[in-house]
């Protein structure tokens, strides 16, 4: 399963009051355009996506930014390949099964 919400109980974990309060107040605060730095300067597209900063539970304003599409399926992409490469570098080694 791949793209967007598929397969994601991601929408369960938002606070009740984030598409009528929250997400509207971070984007009208970031005037819409994506906060995401790029080599050190601000993208500036317009936005229409809320990412948080830190920890994915902190709702709170300042710890939210408005991001463009790209720009957040580019961080959500790279998230998510670190999570994935930190769990397969817990596992042990397989050994072949020719060595058995």
């Amino acid at each position: 399963m791949s793209g967007g919400w598929a397969g994601s109980n991601r929408r369960h974990e938002l606070p009740a009051d984030w598409y009528t309060r929250i997400r509207p107040f971070v984007l009208q605060r970031d005037e819409h355009r994506c906060r995401n730095r790029i080599d050190g300067v601000v993208c500036g597209r317009p936005a229409n996506q809320v990412d948080h900063i830190g920890d994915r539970h902190d709702h709170r304003p300042e710890m939210l930014q408005a991001l463009c599409a790209d720009c957040h399926g580019i961080k959500s992409s790279a998230q998510g390949n670190a999570a994935r490469w930190a769990v397969r570098r817990q596992r042990p080694a397989e050994r072949h099964p020719g060595l058995i």
